[in-house]
């Protein structure tokens, strides 16, 4: 049985069908990365690994320099990518991450519209492939939350060849899913969500389709494609006695290439023109990765922790080559996207993230905007406002002017008191509009694996 949303948009169908018949609307393909840093790619300037396909999507599209996670941990961007409004604005949302103590039943509202209910509404097929971690089946699966199709995992994480997160040398949670239900398959997991990724591309016939791909690299445990051998001697998936530089480009590159593989089945079912690939991630990067030439880490309101890569391509409406200087953050896509689509922003419900199809496509210049940010773990808050950044970070407060200072170093806190108690009293003022963290809901702490903090 679908959730209140899913059913909204069932009760749209008939109309969306006849729109969708009128409209040549473009196929999308929403990729996301987990954990990978700003400077992992070839194209943001990683220093050792190659990640040609991805940079493609930039070469032959834009390439945002100033793309930003609504979160710097993944669950929470989850939820604003998924509903297009600040993730504090929901009980999941304060999760950092959702794990096994939150609340019984936690997940996003079932009325609530997401990025797949309002493309299903106007008429696309919608499939969720890789993670998800908004919750729990039966009620809170993709297919309960506008995702016509769910292939992936359900957790926060898995091991590559497990396909479960292993916790005390066992397998726990659901793991690897089709639907609502458990299965098994054997492979390597960025190799799976790759190859189902171009089934569907290839299966597709004249409707459009909404393919959200999350990829679970290269997020912990550390393994490539040639490591099976590594998975079954593997205590606890968190790994924090493995992994390398090597290891972790391996795991990249493994994704590159199967980014490679969905834009070759593009090219060979005829659709590479009539469709928007997207490329991101959920936040920053952590333990092996670069996030040059920002200072912080997953985890962290620096700009580390929330700066993300962020490409996209469509033909004929974006032109090759472009770079962009507008702010994006994980939450706008639901509204840009629908807007490119060809629906009503307005008529889906009401949103905080901005429609930027404008800007994106060359027909408006970037826009100057307010973002706002928190993190329980080390009492994190932090508000972009123009190119001035407000940041509370371990009990102390900073001040900095990023168009200036983006490694966030030249600190204005004593020398523009006045700017400092505006951004604060700013932040408060949002802060205030969000739900508070109840007294025991989980936020990571940094502090607790990395050697070089604080």
């Amino acid at each position: 049985m679908r959730g209140a949303g899913a059913l909204g948009a069932l009760a749209a169908t008939g109309e969306a069908q006849v729109t969708a018949a009128k409209v040549k609307r473009p196929n999308i393909i929403f990729i996301m990365a987990d954990d990978l840093g700003y400077a992992d790619l070839s194209c943001t300037g990683s220093h050792h690994i190659r990640t040609p396909a991805i940079d493609s999507i930039a070469a032959q599209g834009i390439q945002l320099r100033q793309g930003y996670a609504n979160s710097s941990i993944c669950s929470p961007t989850r939820t604003a990518l998924l509903t297009g409004c600040y993730q504090y604005r929901f009980a999941i949302g304060i999760e950092e991450p959702l794990g096994p103590a939150a609340p019984e039943g936690i997940g996003v509202p079932l009325d609530r519209p997401t990025i797949a209910s309002v493309m299903r509404a106007i008429g696309y097929r919608t499939k969720l492939i890789g993670k998800w971690h908004l919750g729990e089946p039966p009620k809170h699966s993709p297919l309960h939350h506008g995702y016509d199709e769910f292939f992936g995992i359900v957790e926060g994480a898995a091991d590559y060849f497990r396909h479960h997160m292993v916790m005390g040398g066992k397998d726990v949670g659901i793991g690897l899913a089709q639907g609502d239900t458990p299965i098994e398959r054997n492979g390597y997991l960025t190799n799976l969500f790759g190859d189902e990724a171009v089934k569907t591309i290839e299966q597709a016939g004249d409707t459009p389709f909404f393919m959200s791909l999350h990829f679970n690299a290269p997020h912990w445990p550390w393994e490539g494609r040639e490591d099976a051998a590594v998975a079954p001697t593997l205590g606890a998936s968190f790994h924090y006695n493995g992994g390398s530089l090597a290891k972790y480009k391996e795991m990249v590159e493994a994704m590159d290439q199967n980014v490679a593989k969905l834009l070759a089945a593009l090219e060979r079912s005829g659709k590479a023109d009539d469709t928007i690939v997207i490329f991101t991630s959920d936040n920053g990067g952590e333990r092996f990765s670069e996030t040059w030439p920002f200072t912080g880490v997953k985890g962290e309101l620096l700009e580390g922790g929330i700066r993300v890569p962020l490409l996209m391509r469509w033909p004929g409406r974006i032109a090759p080559g472009s770079t962009s200087d507008q702010v994006m953050i994980s939450m706008d896509f639901l509204p840009t996207l629908l807007a490119m689509a060809g629906g009503s922003v307005a008529k889906a419900g009401t949103f905080d993230g901005m429609d930027l199809s404008a800007q994106l496509t060359g027909k408006a210049a970037p826009t100057t905007r307010a973002l706002y940010w928190r993190y329980k773990g080390n009492g994190q808050a932090a508000l972009r406002d123009g190119d001035w950044k407000y940041l509370k970070l371990g009990g102390k407060e900073h001040l900095f002017n990023l168009a200036q200072d983006e490694r966030e170093r030249a600190d204005h806190v004593t020398d523009d008191p006045a700017r400092l108690k505006a951004m604060r009293l700013q932040w408060d003022s949002w802060n205030a509009q969000m739900l508070p963290y109840p007294l025991g809901s989980y936020s990571e702490d940094v502090q607790d694996h990395y050697a070089d903090r604080y």
